[in-house]
């Protein structure tokens, strides 16, 4: 059997809402594309009419480190996940309300819908086709009235709203009112965590991704049903929120990204396979650079990068948004951390760095910058 495929764009969140509740009604599928620009759709190419009935959505992955994939996600993924996050973080039916903050061509913004739907409340939808500010967020935050409220950040906006809140008591008031704050989509720095916590603020962290129908493990612990498996190679995924995916012989779904798991159980994501530098014969992992410099007083956001070299093979470049005196305190940290093949030999200071429109690095846009500025 098959179904038409109905294409809504980013900013009409209330036609997306609808359109959500039919996809799990099982009368159609959905893809959501960029925003509208002037009233008027943006092209796509190469999309069906009708998909098969195992497709409730096509999502676009994010592209951070390359060209973005479309992948197909059934109904019952779709409940699976959004039951099993219900679960997680204590989100009941007709009672539990959600903040949309994030665009709906990604995975973690149609979640915020599909929980929506599922819990049987209305959502409160930010304008997420413009910037994102921390002071209309705490805006929309104070239009929530649900009993327990929810919402989905990137690492990106809740620096920003933390920032604010040390400013502004009524950003701060308004953060505190949510049940659970899920945090996903990029490494989230342990000291960004840290500081959260100690606002008294319940911030969840989440590991998955398109594939795995967003987070599907919270804190470092996966939802019920989820399996985790970590060998000698990437992390492997097993559960009912698997989309229309690939997966091995046992019916895990294979990652891109290097983890172990402590012996209390708890799963720690080390970085992208493909994030994995070999410099004068050992390996350094470039989210692992990001996450020891990101605490860094006078760093606000970095990224780092892979630089060429022909006596090395390859070394770290570190592009940054910060004050220009802490670049040497980046350099010696890594250097004493990581060793000679960890030292940065090239780090750049920048007014900003280049965002997808999930909130996102573009780390595409990151390696250009260095040989913009060779």
């Amino acid at each position: 059997m098959s179904k038409p495929l109905k294409l809504i764009a980013a900013n009409d969140t209330f036609g997306a809402l609808l359109a959500i509740t039919e996809v799990l009604e099982g009368k159609q599928a959905v893809f959501v594309t960029a925003p509208e620009v002037n009233g008027k759709m943006p092209e796509v190419f190469d999309l069906p009419d009708e998909v098969d009935d195992s497709v409730a959505l096509i999502v676009e992955s994010s592209g951070s480190t390359g060209k973005p994939k479309r992948i197909e996600i059934s109904r019952d993924a779709l409940l699976a996940s959004a039951h099993a996050s219900a679960l997680a973080i204590g989100a009941e039916e007709n009672r539990s309300q959600w903040l949309l903050a994030l665009p709906l061509n990604f995975i973690a913004g149609l979640n915020v819908l599909v929980r929506s739907v599922v819990a049987g409340t209305q959502p409160v939808m930010m304008n997420t086709a413009v910037p994102f500010t921390a002071e209309a967020f705490s805006q929309w935050a104070s239009k929530m009235t649900g009993e327990k409220r929810f919402t989905a950040l990137v690492p990106t906006q809740l620096i920003r709203l933390l920032e604010a809140a040390n400013q502004d008591e009524f950003v701060l008031q308004q953060l505190k009112r949510f049940d659970a704050i899920l945090i996903g989509g990029q490494a989230v720095d342990e000291n960004l965590f840290n500081r959260a916590r100690y606002l008294g603020l319940n911030v969840v962290v989440t590991y998955g991704m398109t594939e795995t129908c967003g987070g599907c493990v919270y804190n470092g612990l996966p939802l019920a049903g989820v399996e985790l498996r970590v060998d000698s190679g990437p992390i492997q995924i097993k559960g009912p929120m698997l989309a229309n995916v690939e997966t091995n012989d046992d019916g895990y779904f294979v990652t891109s990204d290097l983890g172990l798991i402590d012996a209390g159980g708890s799963l720690k994501v080390l970085g992208r396979v493909d994030r994995v530098i070999i410099s004068g014969g050992l390996k350094i992992a470039l989210d692992q650079v990001e996450q020891l410099v990101n605490p860094v007083v006078g760093v606000t956001d970095l990224a780092a990068c892979a630089i060429d070299d022909a006596q090395w093979g390859q070394r770290v470049g570190i592009a940054y948004v910060g004050s220009p005196e802490v670049a040497d305190t980046m350099v010696a940290q890594l250097t004493e951390l990581l060793g000679p093949a960890g030292r940065p030999v090239r780090v750049v200071r920048v007014d900003k760095l280049p965002k997808l429109a999930n909130g996102k690095t573009d780390l595409v846009a990151v390696k250009q910058i260095f040989q913009e500025t060779a």
